[in-house]
C-alpha cells in the first residue's frame, strides 16, 4: 500500500511520490521562541514527528532531511528581552531569551518522545538568503520599493505568464475575499490592500541589518520571507512536503508560495501542503482570558491540569487519539484514557523484542496518518498477546515505554522493590495487634501508606487473622 496524504492545495488525498526517494525533504514551520510553548504548539510539533518516523521507515533514516525552522526575530521576543534585560544592549538581550527559551522548547518537546529535526536553523542566520530572494522578486517585477519597505505585489504575481500558481490558491480564496477580509496595515505607501511586507525599516533600538534593493537604511525582514529563506537554503527550490497548523495556511503558507515560486519561477513550492487541525481545552477555546491557558511544561511539572502532573508519552498518545486533520478537544479524560493505555500495554511490552510493525498497523498510518485507526491496531495486537508486534507498532508511533512510568506504573515497580520490606512490616503490624499495641499497630499503617501501600485487615479460611495488601489508587 502506498502512502497517501491530504494535500491542502488540491484539496483530496494523493500517492505521495518523493521528487527524489534518496533524498525525501520536509518542512515544518517551528515556534517563535519568547516563551514556553503551549499544549497547541504541542501538537504539529507530534504530528510531523510521526510523519518524520515513518518516512524514515519507508525510505531510511538516512533518506530524509526533515527542518524545523527557529523564528528568532520577532517584536514579542524584542519586548521581553528588553523587560528580562533592561541593561544589555538589545541584540544580546535577545540572544539571551531566545537562547534560553530554545532550550525550553527542546526540554519540552523531548518528553513529547519527538525525534529532532534534521535541521534547526534561526532565521537570524539566513538574513543573506532573504535579501537573495527580495532582489529577485524586486528584479522580476513582483515586489517594489517604498518608502523604505519592500511589498510583494499579488496583483503582478497573478499578471505574470508562465508556470506560477495563482495567488489565493493554497487559501482557496480570490484577491476580491482577501482584500474584502483582509487584516492587513493601510498604508499610504502600499499600491494594493493585499500587497505584504518583505522587508520594513527598523525602529530605533530595534535589531537591524543592512537592506536589500538598493535601500540605504538598516531594516529586518518581514514574517513571511523568513521561511522561504530558510527552506530554500536546506531543502531546495521545491520539495516534498510543506507542514503546519491550519492557522498558517493564510497568510503565512500563501505568502510563502507567492514569494518562493515567483523568485524562482516554480510552479510549486512544496508537492503536498499537510495542515493539522486546531485545538480546544474542555470544549473551549484556549486562552489566557478564560484561565485555560495551559503549557507543555505546566502539564509536564505542575498539577494544573486534572489535578495531576502527566508524563509526556501521556499527552502524546491523548493528542494522537485525534486525526490529526480534526479539532480536537483537550480533556481530562482523554488524557486518562491515555494514561491507562500506557499503563496496560507498558506491563505487555517489558522485556519483548520488537518485530516488524502489523501489516495492519502500517496500513493504517499510510492512509494519511490515521493514528486513530493505528491506536486501535495497537490495542487489538495486546489483547492478541502480539507482544511484539505491540511494541514493534509503539516503537513506530514514537511511543517508547522503556522509561515511561505513569504514577500507578512507578506505585508497582516500587512495591515490587520493596516486598520484603512490605512484608516484614506487615508481620510486626500482626504482631503489635496480637499484643493490642495499637499505638505501633496504627504507626506501621501510616508508615505502609506513605509508601502508597494499602493494607485490609481479615479472616482466612480459619477464622484467623490475615492482612493482605495493595497498591493504593
Amino acid at each position: 500500500m502506498a502512502l497517501r496524504l491530504y494535500d491542502t492545495l488540491t484539496k483530496e488525498k494523493r500517492d505521495f511520490a518523493p521528487i527524489d526517494p534518496h533524498n525525501v525533504r520536509m518542512y515544518v514551520c517551528g515556534p517563535t521562541v519568547y516563551d514556553f510553548a503551549h499544549i497547541g504548539n504541542a501538537r504539529p510539533v507530534i504530528v510531523f514527528d510521526v510523519l518524520f518516523r515513518l518516512l524514515r521507515h519507508l525510505y531510511g533514516a538516512d533518506h530524509v532531511k526533515y527542518v524545523r525552522n527557529i523564528t528568532d526575530v520577532d517584536d514579542k521576543i524584542n519586548d521581553r528581552a528588553a523587560r528580562d534585560y533592561p541593561g544589555l544592549p538589545l541584540n544580546e538581550a535577545i540572544r539571551k531569551v531566545t537562547e534560553q527559551t530554545e532550550q525550553q522548547f527542546h526540554d519540552d518537546v523531548d518528553a513529547l518522545g519527538c525525534l529532532r529535526p534534521t535541521v534547526e536553523p534561526r532565521a537570524t542566520e539566513h538574513i543573506g538568503e532573504m535579501r537573495t530572494i527580495i532582489d529577485r522578486l524586486v528584479e522580476g517585477g513582483f515586489a517594489y520599493v517604498a518608502a523604505d519597505h519592500v511589498l510583494f505585489s499579488p496583483a503582478a504575481m497573478n499578471a505574470a505568464n508562465g508556470v506560477l500558481p495563482r495567488y489565493g490558491a493554497l487559501a482557496n480564496r480570490s484577491l476580491d475575499e482577501m482584500i474584502a477580509g483582509a487584516r492587513v496595515d493601510v498604508a499610504p505607501y502600499k499600491r494594493d490592500a493585499t500587497d505584504f511586507v518583505l522587508w520594513k525599516p527598523s525602529k530605533p533600538g530595534e535589531p537591524s541589518w543592512p537592506s536589500p534593493a538598493g535601500i540605504t537604511t538598516q531594516g529586518r525582514p518581514g514574517w513571511h520571507i523568513e521561511c522561504s529563506a530558510m527552506s530554500w537554503k536546506h531543502l531546495g527550490e521545491t520539495f516534498d512536503i510543506h507542514g503546519g497548523g491550519i492557522d498558517l495556511v493564510f497568510p503565512h503558507h500563501e505568502n510563502e508560495v507567492a514569494q518562493s515560486c515567483c523568485a524562482f519561477h516554480t510552479e510549486r513550492m512544496a508537492q503536498t501542503w499537510m495542515h493539522n487541525g486546531f485545538l480546544q481545552v474542555e470544549g473551549e477555546k484556549m486562552s489566557k482570558s478564560l484561565g485555560n491557558f495551559v503549557t507543555i511544561r505546566e502539564l509536564l511539572e505542575t498539577e494544573k491540569f486534572g489535578g495531576r502532573k502527566w508524563e509526556g508519552l501521556e499527552l502524546r498518545l491523548a493528542m494522537l487519539r485525534t486525526h490529526y486533520r480534526q479539532p480536537i478537544d483537550w480533556t481530562h479524560q482523554n488524557l486518562e484514557e491515555a494514561r491507562q493505555a500506557l499503563d496496560s500495554w507498558a506491563n505487555k511490552i517489558e522485556g519483548i523484542e520488537a518485530v516488524p510493525p502489523s501489516v495492519n498497523l502500517c496500513e493504517a498510518l499510510l492512509d494519511d496518518l490515521n493514528t486513530p485507526r493505528a491506536i486501535a491496531e495497537l490495542h487489538r495486537l495486546g489483547r492478541a498477546k502480539d507482544y511484539s508486534g505491540l511494541a514493534a507498532g509503539l516503537k513506530l508511533m514514537g511511543l517508547d515505554l522503556a522509561s515511561y512510568r505513569s504514577p500507578l506504573t512507578k506505585a508497582v515497580h516500587s512495591a515490587f522493590e520493596k516486598r520484603d520490606r512490605i512484608d516484614a512490616l506487615i508481620s510486626e503490624r500482626t504482631a503489635a495487634r496480637v499484643r493490642k499495641d495499637f499505638k505501633e499497630s496504627d504507626r506501621i499503617r501510616d508508615e505502609l501508606a506513605a509508601m502508597g501501600i494499602a493494607i485490609k485487615d481479615g479472616k482466612d479460611a480459619d477464622g484467623k487473622p490475615v492482612t493482605t495488601w495493595e497498591i493504593a489508587r
